[in-house]
């Protein structure tokens, strides 16, 4: 929600699941007894019910129409205070590339800060540390042990 862009966000199934019944929303927990572990049998939640299993976090955002467009929107003079037509000074074409790379960014960062907040450590040593085998994982290592 800090994309000025963005207007609403959901994770998940999101809205959806507003309309749905309880048996339908909710991931069911199972466990493989092959693997020792429990799971989700499904992901509604947009993977923010997971263990460490790291389910794909699915997070949609809502983008406002473009703001420019060829045709001439009413204003009002800021000095005058009388109405007039705004004029036509650019016309962008689509939002969704960039904004696409903007919120992929940004949906890390705040993971990213939340994962600290939840395991700490001012250092990678001292996150790895904490959490042992979740980092190494997916966070390219330097002489770790």
């Amino acid at each position: 929600m800090s994309i000025n862009a963005v207007k609403a966000v959901e994770f998940g199934d999101g809205v959806q699941v507003a309309y749905s019944r309880g048996s339908e929303a909710h991931d069911e927990i199972a466990f493989d007894a092959a693997k020792k572990k429990f799971h989700r049998l499904s992901n509604r939640a947009g993977g923010f019910e997971e263990d460490y299993q790291f389910r794909d976090v699915r997070v949609v955002g809502y983008l406002k129409p473009i703001p420019t467009l060829k045709k001439a929107l009413r204003s009002v003079d800021m000095i005058t205070k009388e109405p007039f037509l705004a004029q036509h000074e650019r016309s962008d074409t689509c939002t969704v590339p960039a904004a696409g790379v903007i919120g992929e960014s940004m949906v890390a960062l705040v993971l990213a800060r939340a994962f600290l907040e939840k395991f700490g450590g001012d250092s990678l040593e001292e996150t790895t540390r904490t959490i042992p085998g979740i980092v190494n994982s997916f966070v390219p290592t330097r002489n770790l042990p």
